[in-house]
């Protein structure tokens, strides 16, 4: 079991940047992959992106080209770089990791081991 815990959340105007930290109990494993989902306020839980051990980065098309994943693993630490913020990226947003044998698919469809408690991103018009 791993533990994540996220912070870094805030409130922001549209068109602002803010990081997200997700700190982990221990350092990504060869075999391990790690990611971001978000929930909005009455909407279902959706994927940010995810990352496996080798740095190979997939997004969602909805943040693609505004959002970063990279990760320190000298501290632990997994980021969410966010840029040029919308209202709808306000939402709850989760750091998540699984490991094992395509572990990354399995992150992209929510297929988790391990949830932080989240952080709250809001974005105001």
């Amino acid at each position: 079991q791993v533990q994540l815990v996220e912070s870094g959340g805030g409130s922001v105007q549209a068109g602002g940047s803010l990081r997200l930290t997700c700190t982990a109990s221990r350092g990504m494993r060869e075999r391990d992959c790690m990611g971001w989902f978000r929930q909005a306020l009455g909407k279902e839980r959706e994927v940010v992106g995810v990352t496996d051990n080798d740095g190979r980065l997939t997004y969602a098309s909805a943040v693609k080209g505004r959002f970063t994943i990279s990760n320190d693993n000298s501290k632990n630490i997994l980021y969410l770089q966010m840029n040029n913020l919308t209202p709808e990226d306000s939402a709850m947003y989760y750091c998540v990791s699984a490991s094992g044998l395509a572990c990354k698919a399995r992150l992209w469809r929510g297929d988790a081991t391990n949830w932080g408690q989240g952080t709250q991103v809001t974005v105001s018009s």
